[in-house]
Parts: C-alpha cells; sequence; structure tokens
C-alpha cells in the first residue's frame, strides 16, 4: 500500500527507481557493491529510451514519458506478483 502511495505521488518516472532494482537483483545478483551503481545506470538508459520512444513514436507530437514506463512496468510488476505468489504457498 505504501509503495502504491509512492508511485502514485511521484509518478511513473518515480516508478522506475522501483522497478530497476528488482530487475537488476533479478540478472546480477544480490552484492550491493554492483546493485547500486548497476540500478542507477539502468535507471538512466530506461529512461533515455522511454524519452526516445515517446519523442519518435508519433513524430510531431508526443507522448508523455510515463505512458511508456508504465507499459514497461505493469507487466514487470505482474511477473514480480506472480512469482512471489508461487513462492509463499
Amino acid at each position: 500500500m505504501i509503495t502504491a502511495a509512492a508511485g502514485w505521488f511521484v509518478g511513473t518516472i518515480g516508478f522506475v527507481g522501483i522497478i530497476i532494482p528488482h530487475a537488476v537483483r533479478l540478472i546480477w545478483g544480490p552484492d550491493h557493491r554492483t546493485l547500486l551503481p548497476l540500478s542507477a545506470l539502468s535507471g538512466a538508459i530506461l529512461l533515455i529510451l522511454a524519452d526516445t520512444v515517446s519523442r519518435t513514436l508519433i513524430s510531431p507530437s508526443e507522448i508523455p514519458v510515463g505512458i511508456i514506463t508504465a507499459f514497461i512496468g505493469a507487466p514487470f510488476f505482474i511477473f514480480l506478483l506472480r512469482r512471489s505468489k508461487k513462492t509463499v504457498f
């Protein structure tokens, strides 16, 4: 509930700060010495790519970046929820 409220308050760009560390931890592992720098780098790359897609998908106009990050983040969180649900039960 607190995570949902934080995501609602800061918007979908802050939502990337929640998604990226989980994704990097799944790929790289739980070593925090490398997790923090890789999360920062991956978050920056994701936002640059999302901004590029939002500006070029419909060329004369612009799609909000939040829509692009929501299309990336929502399926990932559903994946995490389904994965954690299998391990709990």
